[in-house]
């Protein structure tokens, strides 16, 4: 009875054969990675300038303790000018003075002068005019003075009360010594820019100075 061949188990070559499982307990352990973290500044390279460093913050001057303000110096009342004003003497007699006055505006008025630019004083009797005005009261006078729109004429001992105008004609046409005394000085602290003074050219200078 014949045999039948011997069937061979086939051989697995060790090529062949998929990759090979390591027993977990010969396995090494591989050494944990460390977890990346705040990198540190870098260091410097010889030669090159590291990083710029933040200026310090600019120190602030000391202020100065406040001392105490100086007091503002007091007003003083405007004047018509800075400048002194000139002076012109027209000799004339105490009852001609008025007329020379008088003279004197019409002159000023030719010229140019406005009428508001003027004042008129008169040391004795008043002109004509102021007693014209004066006979409708005393507010009605002094209200033509305030608008200051023409000639206005007063009284030498009512100095004070009348405003600066550019020229002031003083009449020196009698009254008392004391009241010229006293007037024609301040006359020309209201003189802005010329004293027109008609009188006696001796009494004048003695008030004013010999250099009128």
């Amino acid at each position: 009875m014949p045999l039948t061949p011997a069937i061979e188990e086939p051989q697995i070559h060790e090529s062949a054969q998929g990759p090979r499982v390591t027993p977990a307990a010969s396995r090494t352990a591989q050494t944990p990675r460390p977890v990346p973290g705040p990198r540190p500044a870098a260091v410097p390279r010889p030669g090159r300038p590291g990083p710029a460093r933040p200026a310090p913050p600019a120190q602030r001057a000391p202020q100065a303790t406040p001392g105490p303000v100086p007091a503002a110096p007091a007003p003083t009342a405007p004047s018509v000018s800075a400048a002194v004003p000139q002076i012109q003497l027209i000799p004339a007699s105490a009852e001609g003075a008025l007329d020379a006055a008088e003279e004197a505006v019409d002159l000023l008025l030719d010229t140019g002068r406005a009428p508001g630019d003027i004042l008129v004083l008169a040391s004795g009797d008043p002109h004509p005019w102021a007693a014209h005005e004066l006979s409708f009261g005393e507010a009605a006078y002094w209200a033509l003075h305030d608008a200051g729109d023409d000639v206005f004429y007063a009284d030498a001992a009512q100095v004070q009360r009348a405003a600066g105008r550019p020229v002031v004609v003083f009449a020196a046409n009698g009254g008392a010594v004391d009241t010229i005394a006293d007037a024609l000085p301040v006359a020309l602290t209201r003189a802005g820019a010329l004293l027109i003074v008609c009188g006696d050219p001796q009494q004048i200078n003695s008030v004013l100075g010999a250099g009128v």
